[in-house]
């Protein structure tokens, strides 16, 4: 079976440091289940790379009568971690783009998002952000369907590509910190 191709692109007057669009929420149900009774309600939701998972406020759960299916523990930047509820729930992405049966975790959520859409969903599909003539667009498709490079692209349209220099491992680093590339930078991201 092949997966129809769901996409949507969210646009912004300006430039944009934050991501942001409404979404829809629901009781989990198979696609095959949806009825006259399952409703969604919508919440704005805010979307975030850094993020391992997706996380509901106490409002998400109260507006659409979740009822927790367990635990987990979140952790906080600072090294704080705490005990929350985890919902099943599908989510209504623009253009009807749906993520079914999603684990999401309670948590706050500051500004008017009720949604933080993490890894867990933008994992399964392609993401991508311009800032373009000083507007942010992102747009996101789902399914996954080709890889996205642009020095690949810019290869193919026969555009210069400046490609940084390969870094030796006995090379200084080129962060400037004085000691040996593999002792330092080439260390931080292995």
């Amino acid at each position: 079976m092949v997966n129809e191709i769901r996409c949507f692109t969210s646009f912004y007057p300006g430039r944009s440091n934050v991501l942001i669009n409404e979404v829809s929420v629901a009781a989990a149900h198979s696609p095959s289940e949806l009825s006259k009774d399952t409703i969604y309600k919508n919440f704005f939701a805010i979307w975030d790379t850094g993020a391992t998972n997706t996380v509901i406020t106490e409002r998400v759960v109260k507006d659409c009568g979740l009822r927790p299916i367990s635990m987990a523990k979140i952790y906080h930047p600072g090294g704080e971690t705490k005990d929350a509820n985890v919902y099943f729930v599908n989510i209504r992405l623009p253009n009807k783009v749906e993520v079914y049966n999603l684990r999401a975790t309670e948590g706050i959520l500051r500004g008017k998002a009720d949604v933080l859409v993490g890894m867990d969903i933008i994992g399964k599909g392609d993401f991508a952000v311009t800032n373009y003539d000083g507007k942010t667009v992102f747009s996101f498709r789902i399914p996954s369907i080709e890889q996205i490079d642009f020095i690949k692209q810019l290869r193919k349209e026969n555009k210069p590509v400046r490609v940084p220099p390969k870094v030796g491992r006995n090379a200084p680093c080129p962060c400037g910190s004085g000691k040996k590339y593999k002792n330092c930078c080439l260390k931080k991201n292995r």
